[in-house]
């Protein structure tokens, strides 16, 4: 504390300390730099919190005998079933009963070349082997749930980097082909890994994504840029219909991606077939931030992306109610716009979509196990050092989840195989990826994943907190079967969180192509049940035994549930407005900027 100004001179009072902030700030930045340089080497993933999940387990594992003992006696089993096996195949070749079947999603060992020995007798003590680690890594008491998930996916990640489809000696489908071929599906192989290295350290796409160049092979459906700030682009869609509905749809993708997931190659494109059912369709192309836009925060992105967009939407077609569309983030983010104006007496939603997005965070799949106190401060220090999460370091988090299908199947087909698995449009589009925010993405992180705020009535908007009750537009929420980033389980939360009509459906596929289901595309089908506000609860079992299964798309469900909700038709609205003059041809700048 300093001296009064009218202390004495000479008076005795201490010296004034040294300024603490001071010192706090260079810790706190020396903290930041130590964290991020570890990021890069650990791709963004925590050490601290491997550690203290292994550490739990282990501690636990170590005062558990009971739990030891049954480890011992399902590993004696397992080599017991194992021998009988290996005797079987010895008596009688070809005809043994494999002691274990792999899960029903795990192809590795599904060719025929598998079951000759010893290949059979490999891959049939590997699965003994992962399922006996899952039993060692689940069901020891006193381990907290999220840290004997990490375990239990780290076990399983290891496991998988040695299994035995992995490897040119232990795989005989490789060694089949390279006697096909004399060894060049090998030399080809090593051709492809240096190749994609290359691009890989050039920062370039994959090998045929030059093949869907946006604007010339995809994002083809004609339109506007009629609204340009500095966080996204509004494009409005030309008319094809002598009429349309008289409520425009207002799409908001994530920013997570670029938005033409929404608008692929003519023969898939969901905004060219909303089109062409005679809607006016209006779609938020989010730029992709860089280090500059460090500071963007969560709330711009309802302030300048789904309002401003709004007040544009409403200048061209004046008068009009809007439908409301949101795809993962972008839905999230959407929902609590809706809120927020339902709070504050706003009606200008018709209706309100949700694709594959999520508002309650705690059944959030296994990207939950990337979201800890420890990753997340993890994660903003690399965030920090950068100005923004780099696009590589998503996908490879992204890729964990699903790593038999995104990386060892790779590794298998083009470099062991010595083959290239055709592009298309959906790749090289997941390929096109967007970097996210510094504060954006912590603000993200922390109230949504970690705190839950939406969900728990604590999520504020101008000062005050908004909840999904409030909303009175009719709800279309939908979640897809194999979705790894939004399982449905937790989308259909909304459920428990609105007040209003509430229509779900359940498509197959996964997060996005489950999504991008267009009508007439084989092996489609979808699930559909509306709950309206006076109706009484269904837990998500029930609901998946009691909606229908119907074929085909459900674009085709969802047009129809747009066009019952709309008020007729009228002539299309013109191509921008007086106070929002097209500015440029669709797609824009922003969703070419990588």
């Amino acid at each position: 504390m300093n001296a009064p100004q009218n202390a004495p001179s000479g008076s005795n009072l201490p010296p004034a300390p040294e300024p603490r902030e001071d010192f706090a700030l260079v810790g706190e930045t020396l903290d930041n730099a130590v964290h991020a340089a570890m990021a890069r080497f650990t791709g963004g993933l925590s050490p601290a919190a491997l550690a203290n999940a292994y550490a739990d387990w282990a501690m636990h594992l170590a005062f558990s005998p009971g739990k030891q003992m049954e480890l011992g006696i399902k590993l004696a089993r397992k080599w017991a079933r194992l021998a009988r096996y290996m005797g079987a195949c010895a008596a009688q070749p070809g005809a043994a009963a494999p002691c274990i079947e792999p899960l029903p999603q795990d192809k590795r060992f599904a060719a025929p070349e598998w079951q000759r020995w010893p290949f059979n007798v490999m891959y049939q003590s590997f699965l003994l082997n992962q399922q006996w680690w899952h039993n060692a890594t689940t069901g020891v008491r006193g381990v907290t749930g999220t840290n004997e998930d990490i375990v239990e996916f780290t076990a399983r990640q290891m496991l998988d980097v040695v299994s035995p489809s992995n490897f040119p000696w232990t795989n005989p489908v490789v060694q089949a082909r390279t006697a096909a071929t004399g060894g060049r599906n090998l030399t080809q192989g090593l051709s492809n890994m240096l190749e994609d290295a290359e691009r890989e350290m050039r920062g370039q796409r994959p090998v045929g994504a030059e093949a869907f160049e946006v604007g010339r092979d995809v994002a083809l459906t004609p339109g506007k840029v009629i609204f340009r700030n500095r966080l996204m682009e509004l494009i409005q869609y030309a008319p094809t219909t002598g009429a349309v509905q008289a409520e425009p749809i207002l799409i908001v993708p994530a920013w997570i991606m670029k938005y033409y997931i929404l608008d692929l190659s003519p023969q898939n494109s969901l905004v060219k077939y909303l089109v062409a059912q005679g809607f006016t369709v209006f779609m938020v192309s989010w730029l992709n931030p860089g280090a500059d836009d460090r500071d963007i925060s969560f709330d711009d992105y309802r302030r300048l992306g789904i309002m401003a967009a709004l007040e544009v939407v409403n200048a061209v077609v004046p008068g009009a109610k809007v439908h409301a569309a949101g795809y993962c983030l972008g839905g999230t983010t959407l929902s609590i716009a809706a809120a927020a104006m339902a709070r504050d007496g706003d009606d200008r939603f018709a209706t309100v979509t949700l694709l594959a997005a999520q508002a309650d965070f705690t059944e959030a799949g296994e990207l939950r196990l990337f979201i800890n106190e420890s990753q997340v401060s993890f994660l903003e220090s690399l965030m920090w050092s950068q100005g923004a999460l780099d696009t590589r370091q998503m996908a490879g988090a992204f890729q964990l989840l699903r790593s038999n299908d995104l990386i060892w199947s790779k590794v298998i087909h083009d470099y062991l195989m010595g083959e290239r698995e055709p592009m298309v449009d959906l790749m090289a589009w997941n390929a096109d990826a967007t970097r996210m925010p510094y504060r954006m993405h912590s603000e993200y992180l922390r109230r949504l994943y970690l705190d839950n705020d939406l969900a728990e009535g604590r999520f504020a908007v101008d000062g005050r907190p908004v909840t999904l009750a409030d909303i009175r537009a009719p709800i279309f929420a939908v979640g897809t079967e194999k979705d790894h980033v939004a399982p449905w389980h937790s989308v259909f939360k909304l459920h428990l969180l609105t007040d209003t009509d509430l229509t779900f459906a359940l498509a197959s596929g996964g997060h996005n192509g489950g999504i991008v289901s267009e009508p007439g595309r084989a092996k489609r089908h979808f699930r559909v049940l509306t709950k309206l506000a006076q109706d009484k609860h269904l837990d998500a079992d029930a609901w998946w035994a009691t909606a229908p299964l119907k074929q085909g798309s459900w674009w085709e469900e969802w047009s129809a549930w747009l066009a019952a909700r709309s008020s007729g038709f009228v002539a299309p609205a013109l191509m921008g407005s007086p106070a929002y003059p097209p500015l440029a041809d669709a797609p824009g700048d922003y969703v070419r900027r990588r």
